[in-house]
């Protein structure tokens, strides 16, 4: 079997802190809550960065500034064609607009240093959260932010 699905866009924003923001919610497939990046599915011919900014402000009623793409990866090749691409934004305003009640229960900034321990305790778990995060603590380790 081989499921194909539309491209999706995640985003790492990070504030002068050093602190990402994430989405804490409940999903239900695996009856866990979790901490998740922003993001979503590319909307057909919609840009990825404007796509994972749209994202950002809908899910967590924060505006997004900055973005690059850091990394493109397929989520389960052995099943699933699904392109994910990660972005990092550097800050972001608060649009006044509360955060999507389908998305979230609640939004926070994680600090950076903390996120990958939440990673292996399993409180962030989806490949593009997963992904995300790893890729930020890269770029940072390197020296590009």
């Amino acid at each position: 079997y081989v499921l194909r699905l539309p491209r999706a866009a995640f985003v790492g924003v990070l504030d002068d802190d050093e602190r990402v923001l994430m989405m804490w919610r409940h999903r239900f497939i695996l009856d866990k809550w979790v901490w998740e990046l922003p993001g979503g599915y590319l909307d057909p011919d919609e840009d990825p960065a404007a796509c994972a900014a749209r994202e950002v402000e809908e899910e967590t009623g924060w505006r997004p500034r900055n973005m690059r793409e850091l990394v493109s990866f397929q989520p389960a090749v052995g099943t699933i064609d699904q392109q994910n691409l990660v972005f990092l934004a550097r800050g972001a305003d608060p649009t006044g607009q509360a955060p999507d009640i389908n998305e979230t229960a609640k939004v926070g900034w994680v600090p950076l240093s903390e996120a990958y321990s939440r990673v292996v305790q399993g409180e962030i778990v989806g490949a593009g959260s997963v992904a995300g995060v790893l890729a930020t603590l890269l770029a940072k380790a390197n020296g590009e932010f």
